[in-house]
């Protein structure tokens, strides 16, 4: 009973002290017995309207002056709801709530937009209901024929609510981790861009250590926090992000410096330089390994009244995806694209992605995905759950982008999500998020997309070596769950010199082998040999590492086009033009049990071709060799056959016969030694050891 009765006595005590509050502005007949303090609150009031009446640029600066005067009289409805705007403006926006309801409890009408606040407060805490309740009620205010542009924007709302109740109660299966101490402080870290293959990252940040360490300090535009600049790392063997590194000189300055893009080869970065609402797109190239001074991109790009904030190239390097506000396009910003002219050496005029991508609104944020098909972009035009969401398209093979699809929730939340990238693999994404639990006021994150959930299943030996070969984690905690995959391969190493392993500036060529063109090339790192190539799927590859005085090096990569994930890492050692050397011809291809040449061997004979014509006197063996399958006899015919349909080839070319020999070794010099292949655990193993002894070698006779 007692209990009953001190409850009751609390709650009307509640409701008298509620009702006993008054809109109370900063006057001089509420505070006469606190003279003093009165004083000191009103200029600090004072002194944050000034900074609030300048604009969203100096609401920030404008809350510790606001929150001093609140401290000495909360109930002041113009004074809750200047910070409410202010939170709402800044990364405190979960503060901006009670603000807004306070300022609507002591004052209903103390702004017109009150309930526009209130919803969109709820609307940022997930809270959509009553989100709805207070948009519906600002609706109501609106006239109909005078205040159109309101009405889209209340309305466009309501429907942000209805689509993340929808993607809430269906959340995606990630995990979601926060990139630790190396790369994240108390300072804001976001933009970030990884390689295709996650051995580099760069970002934008806004530290102490920035080139020339200063402060935005413009008296109009400022924020007084540190400029922009980006940084680098490098994950480690162990799989670690080694400490993050401001980029320099080279690529900063002492102003606003940001991520724009990186090339699924980590070799080409574009940086955003900006100023005063505008800005452009340059690129710098990592040359001997040392990153070059940033070249403004063409001006059929960066238009001269024009603001061009993001970047991506495709993985040939053949188009470029960038976001533009120029004429023309459906909204704000728009994402549009140039393809490389290899003839002139320059780019195309920029095309527009059309409505299909581009809305009335903003598109931003653009990212092609090294799998030729997937670009990831921002949008607050599509269906999102609020400010601009991350979605993804596909481009078909006539050309067309499919319908965005929303990535969901939590990738995407109620606020503004802009760049999102993801690894080659398809597996992990990257984006920055601003967290309670977070290091600092911006962090890295990096997001595993898992698959749908499936039932356990047995562990066999097989699924227990697939599990090894592709860790989610090092502690695997759900047996059950699929990661996602994209269908690409990454082909990385070193290019060396055979004799000495120093390294070489090499040339790269990816030819599509049935039809004998060439789908782009890429070139080593005189400095460190280094290489990377993103290869997608649906083609079968030849690829070619030439440098004048070495042998070509040949590799060969079939990709069906839904081959899943793989990632090669190849040293490939070329070797000098001399008696003795030898090299496999990867891109040989014959038809089953025949010595008949199929037409994908073409690019590999034209290359072969060309050596002897740049070296007349050059005499080659041809040999033929088989896996240890079948019958001797029958591989010892066969390999000489297709030996010798190699020198036929050549002959019909106009290489002398004097300068060719042709041998059938079958079985005899393998590889990979039949005794190895038999203690390999799984037939795929196996198969791929006994491809790699079936080839086509050529050997230099004498010079």
């Amino acid at each position: 009973m007692k209990r009953i009765t001190t409850t009751l006595i609390v709650n009307f005590l509640f409701l008298v002290l509620s009702a006993q509050k008054k809109d109370t502005p900063f006057e001089k007949e509420f505070f006469k017995d606190q003279k003093n303090e009165f004083k000191e609150a009103r200029k600090n009031f004072e002194e944050g309207k000034k900074l609030y009446d300048k604009g969203q640029a100096r609401y920030e600066m404008a809350i510790p002056f606001l929150e001093k005067a609140y401290d000495f009289n909360p109930n002041y409805s113009l004074l809750n709801y200047m910070l409410g705007r202010c939170y709402m403006a800044t990364l405190y926006k979960f503060k901006s709530l009670d603000k807004f309801l306070a300022a609507y409890e002591l004052n209903n009408a103390v702004a017109k937009d009150i309930h526009l606040m209130i919803g969109h407060a709820y609307h940022l805490k997930y809270n959509w209901d009553k989100a709805v309740y207070h948009y519906e009620l600002y609706r109501k205010t609106l006239n109909q024929k005078n205040d159109v542009q309101e009405i889209e924007l209340v309305n466009k709302k309501i429907g942000e609510c209805a689509t993340g109740k929808k993607l809430q109660a269906k959340p995606e299966r990630v995990w979601v981790d926060n990139l630790g101490k190396n790369i994240n402080t108390e300072y804001p870290e976001y933009s970030p861009f990884i390689s295709a293959d996650e051995s580099v990252i760069i970002f934008t940040a806004r530290r102490p250590d920035t080139q020339g360490g200063k402060k935005d300090e413009d008296p109009e535009m400022g924020d007084f926090k540190y400029f922009e600049d980006i940084y680098i790392s490098y994950r480690d063997e162990n799989g670690n992000w080694t400490k993050a590194q401001n980029m320099g000189s080279k690529l900063n300055t002492d102003n606003y410096d940001a991520t724009a893009g990186l090339s699924p080869d980590g070799k080409q970065i574009f940086v955003y330089y900006g100023w005063k609402g505008r800005g452009d797109i340059y690129s710098s190239k990592l040359v001997n390994n040392e990153w070059t001074k940033p070249e403004k991109l063409d001006k059929v790009i960066n238009g001269e009244a024009t603001w061009e904030t993001s970047a991506t190239i495709s993985w040939d390097g053949k188009e470029l995806f960038f976001v533009s506000d120029r004429p023309g396009g459906y909204g704000g910003c728009d994402i549009w694209v140039c393809t490389w002219d290899e003839k002139k050496k320059k780019w195309s005029e920029p095309k527009n992605l059309g409505p299909t991508i581009n809305t009335k609104y903003e598109e931003r944020g653009v990212f092609f995905h090294p799998d030729g098909e997937t670009m990831y972009f921002a949008s607050n035009g599509q269906e999102t759950m609020g400010g601009l969401d991350i979605f993804y398209t596909k481009r078909d093979e006539q050309g067309n982008w499919s319908k965005p699809v929303n990535m969901g929730y939590p990738i995407n939340s109620p606020d503004d999500d802009v760049f999102f990238v993801v690894s080659g693999n398809g597996r992990y994404g990257y984006y920055a998020s601003f967290k309670e639990e977070g290091m600092g006021e911006k962090d890295l994150y990096r997001i595993t997309f898992l698959g749908p959930e499936k039932p356990p299943m047995l562990n066999t030996e097989d699924n227990l070596i697939a599990s090894l070969a592709n860790p989610v984690r090092e502690v695997v905690i759900e047996p059950k769950v699929e990661v996602k995959s994209s269908n690409l391969a990454i082909l990385k190493g070193l290019v060396r010199n055979l004799k000495t392993l120093q390294p070489l500036e090499a040339n790269i060529e990816l030819i599509d082998n049935d039809k004998n063109e060439l789908v782009a090339s890429f070139t080593s790192d005189a400095k460190t040999g280094q290489y990377m190539v993103s290869i997608p799927s649906g083609k079968n590859y030849g690829i070619f590492v030439k440098k004048d005085g070495f042998l070509s090096h040949s590799e060969n990569i079939d990709l069906p086009k839904s081959s899943g994930y793989k990632e090669y890492e190849k040293n490939i050692d070329l070797k000098p033009i001399e008696v003795g050397s030898s090299i496999v011809l990867r891109n040989i291809f014959f038809d089953l049990d025949k010595a008949t040449l199929r037409p994908a061997s073409t690019a590999e004979l034209e290359r072969l071709l060309k050596l002897l014509n740049e070296n007349p006197t050059l005499r080659i063996e041809i040999s033929g060799h088989t896996d240890s399958q079948g019958d001797n006899a029958y591989n010892q015919k066969l390999s000489e056959a297709r030996a010798k349909a190699v020198v036929d080839y050549l002959i019909s070319n106009n290489i002398k016969p004097g300068r060719l020999e042709y041998k059938g070794y079958g079985e005899e010099k393998p590889i990979i030694p039949e005794s190895e292949i038999m203690k390999m655990k799984t037939k795929t193993e196996r198969e791929e050891a006994h491809q790699q002894n079936r080839r086509t070698e050529f050997k230099i006779l004498s010079k």
